[in-house]
């Protein structure tokens, strides 16, 4: 459930309340009865751990270091 934040423009008191999304934003101040307004917020998105970019979704580059090895070997003969 997210959490929204509200301001009262009367008395400035900043309220965060938990609801659902199908739920009615909130109006009235609970201090002052002032009009409350919905803030917009920073989003608490956070990747963890060490990699998980290149873990999940980067390319699997083959490694080939014996071909490598053996074909300037043979040039060299």
């Amino acid at each position: 459930m997210p959490i929204y934040e509200y301001e009262c423009e009367n008395c400035g008191r900043h309220y965060e309340v938990w609801q659902k999304i199908t739920d009615e934003p909130l109006t009235t101040c609970e201090a002052c009865k002032g009009k409350l307004r919905k803030l917009v917020s920073q989003s608490s998105f956070v990747l963890k751990g060490s990699g998980w970019y290149v873990t999940d979704y980067a390319r699997k580059e083959k490694k080939d270091t014996k071909s490598k090895d053996t074909s300037s070997t043979k040039s060299d003969k």
